[in-house]
């Protein structure tokens, strides 16, 4: 007979990703809402971006190195691990990896490219991985890079 006291349970394991160039808030309480979405005692791995893959896919290079930006997410409390991703993107071998329980897609990738490739390689592995949809917040005006770098160009014509 097994004893139910000795069977381990599997600690809840979050995946997130982005690119969290100039970090802000927004990226904060999207990590903050991720790590919940796994339940209690969750752990919450954060995939961060590759500076080359980020100029494949937006047309242009983050300000902050990968090294800087995987090193930011990292520093905040509600974060375990923060990982770069791979040099070639690949969403499947991301999950082999990692193997969450939860996969936490942010506002702006739920419906875009990076939301169907997480369904795709669900969906391929046949895995049993939730797939959780975190919402916008807008607590400030200023809760996107686009929306900084766009405050900084107004605030500096301005000074010119």
């Amino acid at each position: 007979m097994v004893n139910a006291d000795r069977i381990e349970k599997r600690t809840p394991i979050v995946m997130a990703a982005g690119v969290f160039d100039l970090l802000h808030l927004g990226h904060v309480r999207y990590l903050e809402e991720a790590k919940k979405a796994g339940g209690e005692n969750a752990k919450l791995i954060v995939i961060v971006a590759r500076d080359r893959n980020v100029e494949k896919r937006k047309g242009e290079k983050p300000v902050m190195s990968e090294k800087q930006r995987r090193a930011l997410v990292e520093s905040l409390k509600v974060v375990d691990e923060a990982i770069l991703g791979y040099e070639e993107f690949n969403m499947g071998e991301v999950i082999e990896r990692i193997r969450p329980t939860v996969i936490a897609l942010g506002h702006d990738q739920y419906s875009n490219t990076i939301g169907d490739e997480v369904r795709r390689a669900v969906a391929a592995k046949n895995l049993s991985i939730a797939v959780a949809r975190i919402g916008k917040f807008t607590e400030d005006e200023l809760d996107s890079s686009s929306e900084i770098k766009r405050k900084i160009i107004q605030l500096y014509r301005r000074q010119s």
